[in-house]
């Protein structure tokens, strides 16, 4: 039985090519799509979860209630916080810290040569790390002992491809590396494996913090916060508990250096503080509001793309329930028959399961093969390195389960609907499913149209604020701005003559507008450091105001095009300006200057400044955040050196920058970028969000205009006789078009009306994270429904020109 159900399962598909080909394409394009995201969704999740006691490993967070009471979390924490926790706390097994912030030369970009070569090369993937870290984590280590890697001072772990790179087919271990023409050598304590793709550590170099000062006794304070620290709790420990108690770390060791630092209510500091011990696995995806230096998921993107695979594959499922039933009238007959020799319904229904088995099979291999094709374009859209796991032993069970489950649940509505007609009406031709029975699969198009306009909504909003970003004036100019990277090592020695010569002799370059020094950049990737000031006087007084602080030099306003509102900036001619700063807007407000020239700013003890210029506020971080308060000092060494243009022969420009170049830093490649590429990299998350959505749209558009494909060539078929008649009486083409489409375009208008306000709640809910942001007129409902109008009702005429342009001799003929 079970061979010949497979025999007519073929026959059919044989019989009915065209809907075959349709039914397989739409079914395997859905189920392609789900495939793609179910394996982003399993990458994602995967993050951080292969740790060996990964679920012991924790990252402590601290929060702080800032005056306007919103809530401030990071990761950043006093030098000495790791080791206290381990000193104070019985629960901790190991505390680590490592350094990502790229501020104190070591951590982010360096340039690298090995001891035996005279050539510079430029890596990144830096951070300062304790040994702790490769003990809690367990890095695998290829080469040297992992217990001793990072005990030593100036010692570095590398990771097998840098060690391949630097060393092909040696142990490094006990060889040394320079970094940035640095002439205290870096020894090799050991090599690691490369670090997984799935993971937030994501680096090459792991320097030592054992014997490292950022300055005289900074390992002692905890008046500065620049590590990042991980604990590993011992079995059975409550992190819950434990988070609760860290603030007596701050009430036993801060509370002391901030009191003797003269600042007023220090206890009442101590108050808004609170801890999280965040699981290492919760970091990729679940970081919230927590700013730190990584580069992170989002749980809720990702949840959403789930949404959206699941409900492209209903779509598709909606499509063959569709197209199956269009085709029932055709099977009428056969079903007659069948049941008039003796058939059981039950028998009937197997047949008709075993058929949508057989597509379902057929889809999931077609699925996997294009999958495997479109995989590289949905690495791009993602930006993601995936790989369908073909070695994996769940990979074939779990497709076959996942084929007969879909075959089953998109072939049980259709087995019954053909199982069930009545042999004796049948036969006399009596048989009828018209238009006005097709409640359910009404209600699938309406299901499957309003999808497509949400997408298409979503599609026209991103790209709109995608725009606005990029078109906005953000407070200084981002065009025709090169970044020199690299420079540090020009003059790697305090003073700087070399730097200030290499900027001299770009500023007589044709075509060089202005030059600037400086490492703290309004885009990301800049270097950022935060402090904390009072009005000098009121240290004792007042609790403070953090703000971000940065040393640049006195072209710095010209060449990145920011306004200067108040005052003058600082100069290299007057000797007092040595510590002088330049203010934002911002930053007066939150002192309470209201004319802040002449005042004085304190920096705590005696680092005192006085104010010589404000400059208007301009976004150095994503929109999505508010402009903080920023302090601007002099500064003449950094790695970056930035270049105004003004010149339409950029390559010219480019050419002449290099010959520089080469003859200040003959041992180190010329490299640049230009700040618009840089902010444009800034939202690349959002362009990636577009591009998402777009695609998405347009898989859900296709497979809603299969759908509607098949139910007009089902009303075309249940009618045919109707519209055979309505010939003979002389209806015209257009008339029968306008009979067929009607009932269609009510179901359009019905989704456009259902799927409107989803899309706005839906948009308006993105929008909010942005402080700067577009609003949504009603021309984009307008335009989505227009679009999806339009693409359905040229489906629409396609099968109704078919229908009223047919000879009604053959419709008629049984009549």
């Amino acid at each position: 039985m079970l061979q010949n159900f497979w025999k007519i399962a073929l026959r059919q598909l044989r019989k009915q090519g065209f809907y075959s080909a349709i039914k397989i394409g739409g079914f395997a394009l859905g189920i392609a799509t789900c495939l793609l995201i179910a394996l982003y969704i399993r990458n994602e999740l995967h993050y951080d979860r292969d740790w060996v006691n990964g679920d012991r490993l924790y990252r402590v967070i601290q929060s702080f209630k800032r005056d306007d009471g919103t809530i401030g979390k990071g990761p950043a924490e006093p030098a000495a916080f790791a080791q206290a926790m381990k000193k104070e706390f019985p629960e901790v097994e190991a505390a680590g810290r490592i350094m990502p912030y790229p501020l104190f030369g070591g951590a982010g970009s360096n340039e690298v040569r090995p001891e035996n070569k005279t050539q510079d090369t430029y890596e990144e993937g830096f951070t300062y790390a304790d040994q702790a870290i490769l003990d809690m984590f367990r890095i695998p280590m290829v080469y040297g002992d992992r217990a001793h890697a990072l005990t030593e001072p100036n010692s570095v772990v590398i990771s097998k491809r840098k060690a391949d790179k630097y060393f092909p087919g040696q142990d490094p271990v006990g060889k040394a590396i320079y970094l940035n023409d640095d002439k205290t050598p870096h020894k090799i304590g050991g090599v690691m494996q490369d670090m997984p793709l799935h993971t937030h550590l994501q680096y090459d170099f792991l320097l030592s913090l054992a014997g490292h000062e950022l300055w005289p006794h900074e390992q002692e304070t905890w008046m500065a916060q620049n590590y990042d620290v991980y604990v590993m709790l011992k079995p059975g420990s409550d992190p819950v508990q434990l988070q609760g108690k860290l603030v007596l770390l701050l009430k036993t060791y801060q509370l002391p250096q901030l009191a003797g630092a003269g600042i007023k209510n220090a206890a009442a500091l101590m108050d808004r503080c609170s801890f999280l011990l965040q699981p290492v696995s919760d970091i990729h995806l679940r970081n919230g509001d927590i700013h730190d230096s990584q580069s992170h998921g989002d749980i809720r993107f990702v949840r959403l793309f789930g949404a959206v695979g699941i409900f492209i594959l209903l779509l598709a499922v909606i499509n063959f329930i569709n197209l199956s039933t269009a085709r029932s009238a055709g099977r009428a007959k056969e079903v007659g028959l069948r049941k008039v020799v003796g058939s059981q319904r039950g028998a009937l229904v197997r047949q008709f399961l075993v058929e949508s088995l057989v597509l379902s099979w057929g889809s999931f291999v077609l699925a996997i093969g294009l999958a495997w094709v479109l995989l590289p374009v949905f690495d791009a859209l993602t930006d993601t390195r995936l790989a369908i796991p073909w070695t994996s032993w769940w990979l074939a069970p779990v497709m076959i389960l996942s084929a007969t489950a879909v075959g089953l649940a998109a072939g049980i509505y259709p087995a019954f609907v053909l199982s069930q007609f009545k042999p004796a009406e049948v036969l006399k031709g009596q048989f009828s499913r018209g238009a006005r029975a097709s409640g359910l699969r009404s209600v699938l198009v309406v299901i499957q149209f309003s999808t497509s306009v949400v997408l298409i909504v979503a599609t026209f909003v991103v790209y709109r604020q995608v725009r606005y970003i990029m078109d906005k004036k953000m407070g200084f100019d981002k065009d025709q701005v090169m970044l020199i990277q690299g420079t540090g090592t020009i003059d790697p020695q305090y003073p700087n003559s070399r730097l200030k010569a290499f900027k001299g002799r770009l500023l007589s370059l044709p075509g060089v507008k202005s030059a600037s020094i400086s490492d703290f950049l309004p885009v990301s990737g800049g270097k950022r450091n935060m402090n904390t000031f009072w009005k000098s006087g009121r240290e004792k007084l007042d609790p403070g105001t953090a703000a971000q602080s940065w040393w640049v030099d006195p072209d710095y306003l010209k060449t990145m095009g920011m306004q200067l509102v108040r005052g003058r900036m600082f100069s290299y001619d007057i000797a007092s300006d040595s510590s002088a700063v330049v203010i934002n807007q911002t930053m007066a407000s939150k002192l309470g200057f209201a004319d802040p020239l002449g005042h004085q700013i304190d920096w705590g003890g005696d680092f005192k400044m006085h104010i010589v210029g404000v400059v208007a506020d301009f976004n150095y971080e994503s929109v999505k955040d508010a402009i903080d308060p920023l302090v601007l000092h002099r500064g003449d060494w950094a790695t970056v050196v930035a270049v105004k243009a003004d010149t339409k022969d950029v390559a010219g420009l480019i050419r002449g920058v290099g010959t520089v170049w080469k003859e200040y830093a003959p041992q180190q490649d010329f490299r640049y970028v230009f700040l618009d590429e840089s902010f444009a990299r800034m939202y690349a998350d959002v362009q990636r969000t577009g591009n998402i959505f777009t695609a998405l749209a347009a898989l859900a558009l296709v497979i809603a205009c299969l759908g509607l494909f098949a139910l007009a060539a089902f009303m075309a078929e249940q009618r045919r006789k109707e519209i055979g008649i309505r010939k003979v009486l002389g209806a015209t083409v257009q008339q029968l078009m306008g009979m067929l489409s009607k009932d269609f375009l009510r179901l359009i208008l019905v989704s456009i009306f259902i799927a409107t306000p989803i899309a706005y709640w839906g948009m308006h809910r993105w929008l909010e994270d942005y402080r700067t942001r577009i609003e949504i007129g009603w021309w984009v409902f307008a335009a989505a429904g227009a679009m999806v109008a339009g693409i359905a009702m040229v489906t629409i005429a396609v099968q109704a020109v078919r229908a009223a342009v047919a000879s009604p001799v053959g419709s008629l003929r049984s009549e």
